[in-house]
């Protein structure tokens, strides 16, 4: 089955944050957060997705509270920050929905995201995301991280579905 017939398939999104959302530099604030810059055309996206009833999960390792406070503005509930173990939080995600891994489409860039991404149905990456996880990526975005690479996989979904430009899209 080639990419395209399986975006027929997706029930679901789950996502790393860094390198993904952001382009994976940061800048340190005084009081040690790290401050990230997201691209807001992924964060529209994820609210329509989520909207439209799609499960979104955010599996990250770090722990950002403005990480977070991000992800919830947008309608995501399964946010799994300090994740050290991203596949037991990806079980707990699919589990929850009665999703099997099939039905999920997971983006990662790195090494961390390796393993999970041998269990979902469709692994896919930014343009920019290590050599090991573009080799076992079924889709690999023209769009690097921060760049849109997080809208570019949903709309492709939402499109083949029929989902994309319905009157809900037209606002927040």
């Amino acid at each position: 089955m080639n990419f395209k017939e399986k975006l027929k398939d997706i029930k679901a999104f789950a996502f790393d944050v860094d390198g993904v959302f952001s382009n994976g530099s940061i800048m340190l604030h005084p009081e040690g957060e790290m401050v990230r810059m997201m691209n807001i055309k992924d964060g529209y996206a994820v609210q329509y997705c989520v909207k439209l009833g799609f499960p979104v999960a955010i599996i990250s390792g770090g722990k950002s509270e403005a990480v977070r406070a991000r992800f919830k503005g947008l309608g995501v509930t399964d946010i799994y920050l300090g994740a050290s173990d991203k596949t037991e939080c990806f079980e707990d995600y699919y589990f929850k929905y009665e999703l099997q891994p099939d039905d999920i489409l997971y983006m990662g860039d790195d090494i961390p995201d390796y393993e999970v991404m041998t269990k979902t149905g469709l692994p896919a990456c930014p343009a920019d995301a290590a050599e090991e996880i573009k080799q076992i990526s079924h889709y690999i975005s023209d769009r690097k991280g921060g760049e849109g690479c997080v809208r570019d996989v949903i709309e492709q979904v939402l499109k083949v579905q029929n989902k994309w430009m319905l009157d809900t899209a037209f606002s927040w």
